[in-house]
């Protein structure tokens, strides 16, 4: 019985593809020592290795498009020298690390400082590199959705929808006003001890609002 390195990486890959009978089936041919299966093992293994390929690109794919990112911006479209922002704290970020401790991220500046270019690269490189699962959202039409979810009496559809995400944007905090009523909403959306909603209890949030310069402050 011979179990080489190349046949345990077919089995590994077979069972993250959850082909399980097929990762049985090549454990005993293993064992077995049969000649076709160490013949064919090079060939397989590079199939293997393409449908794995081919299954996280068309994830990837799908987490992007979930997010509802408004463009594609990523951080090295970026001009630190056109904007007052910290390339440092911004680059830290941008490891995504403060999504292990689930930490919120706050951007501050007016119009025009990258808040929202920052605010999006974050979240891809979170999507592409880190295979999270990111929401972004207008602040404005989060409120207002979340106004119709409530005239309609189904309060907690959107709470329930993040608690599937690992971070969540809020763009434009404070960009364009919003009835007390929505601002309520938005409140116990994101207030942790709120029991309709959960999601931003755990789960980080990075925000962009408006105010004198452009700073990113991790929360």
């Amino acid at each position: 019985m011979r179990h080489d390195p190349a046949s345990g990486a077919i089995v590994i890959m077979l069972r993250s593809l959850k082909m399980y009978g097929m990762a049985q089936a090549v454990d005993d041919l293993m064992s077995q020592g049969a000649p076709a299966f160490e013949a064919a093992t090079p060939i397989l293994s590079q199939l293997l290795k393409a449908e794995l390929a081919e299954r996280e690109v068309r994830s990837i794919a799908y987490h992007m498009k979930a997010a509802r990112f408004p463009a594609y911006k990523d951080m090295a479209g970026f001009r630190f020298e056109a904007s007052e922002i910290g390339e440092a704290l911004v680059r830290q970020l941008h490891r995504c690390e403060f999504l292990d401790g689930a930490h919120n991220v706050v951007l501050i500046g007016g119009p025009g400082t990258g808040k929202t270019h920052v605010a999006t690269a974050l979240g891809l490189q979170a999507v592409e590199h880190h295979r999270k699962k990111v929401r972004f959202f207008s602040t404005v039409d989060l409120v207002n959705t979340l106004a119709q979810e409530k005239a309609q009496g189904k309060t907690g559809k959107i709470a329930e929808a993040l608690l599937r995400a690992d971070l969540v944007i809020l763009d434009e905090l404070g960009y364009l006003p919003f009835s007390a009523t929505g601002g309520a909403l938005l409140f116990h959306l994101l207030e942790p001890s709120s029991t309709s909603a959960p999601a931003s209890s755990s789960r980080p949030t990075s925000a962009s609002a408006n105010g004198r310069r452009c700073s990113a402050m991790p929360r």
